[in-house]
């Protein structure tokens, strides 16, 4: 069944994949972004009648507008993809309060206003779908990302309290916890060699996993791929000390700890706001 959905941060990476799978499959999208020229462009560039649309997530204003537009959709607003996010990566005592607070606004809080904005819309319609696209990061910590970390766990938090207090209601909340992804977010970061098939996805696996949450439309948590939840799941029995070691033999910690400076560096300005 066709559904009106809205993508946060829709213009590219991981967004822009989720928007051209969803449309592939039959829905309509507007496709939200702080970049409203990149995500016309998008828009114009999947076609299938997807719309663009500006939305600051750290703004409830602007969140709250971008959820009016996706509401004269037919049908109005039916599930909202909460994927905006940026990945700080380094040591948590040298990041900056402004870098801090701006992870937290977009990953975290960002997450928060647009769940319930959504939500409350949902309720008084007795359905809806919230898709939030956390992390495996959000399951199992990595050292040198301690600000992403804390949101993505936040998130997945989020996702648990909400499936058991939404029961029954006709609300459901998805959560999509990726392994690293392949866009610009991991620029100048690798996987060691022998963990890569485990750790690394392709944006176009996540937006797999979205098409599928939408059609279920079943509260629950997901992994991509799966082997990564296994993982995390498997570890998390284990002892501190135990779960920590597994970590580094494996070369998890590897992945933030061993980073290319120069190939992050485009990223790292975008990320602070600088262009």
């Amino acid at each position: 069944m066709a559904r009106s959905v809205a993508i946060t941060g829709g213009a590219q990476g991981i967004g822009r994949a989720v928007a051209e799978a969803l449309l592939a499959d039959g829905h309509r999208v507007v496709i939200g972004d702080i970049d409203l020229e990149l995500a016309r462009a998008t828009a114009a560039a999947l076609g299938g009648g997807a719309r663009a649309a500006y939305v600051d997530v750290r703004d409830p204003a602007s969140f709250a507008a971008f959820l009016d537009e996706a509401d004269t959709l037919p049908g109005g607003l039916e599930v909202l993809v909460n994927n905006a996010g940026i990945m700080p990566i380094g040591d948590f005592l040298d990041e900056s309060d402004a870098l801090t607070d701006r992870a937290i606004d977009i990953d975290l809080r960002g997450v928060l206003t647009g769940t319930k904005l959504a939500g409350r819309r949902f309720r008084q319609r007795g359905a809806g779908h919230v898709v939030n696209i956390a992390s495996v990061m959000g399951t199992l910590a990595s050292p040198n990302a301690a600000t992403y970390c804390a949101a993505k766990y936040g998130v997945v938090g989020l996702g648990h309290a909400l499936r058991q207090e939404w029961r029954g209601s006709g609300v459901t909340i998805s959560t999509i916890c990726p392994g690293f992804v392949r866009t610009g977010l991991i620029a100048g970061m690798s996987a060691p060699r022998g963990t890569g098939w485990l750790l690394m996805v392709d944006p176009e696996d996540v937006a797999r996993a979205v098409v599928k949450a939408v059609r279920r439309n079943r509260s629950r948590t997901v992994f991509v791929p799966r082997g990564v939840g296994e993982a995390s799941r498997g570890s998390n029995a284990l002892p501190d000390g135990v779960r920590d070691w597994m970590f580094r033999a494996s070369g998890g910690n590897k992945v933030t700890t061993d980073l290319d400076r120069d190939a992050r560096a485009d990223y790292q300005r975008t990320m602070e706001g600088r262009r």
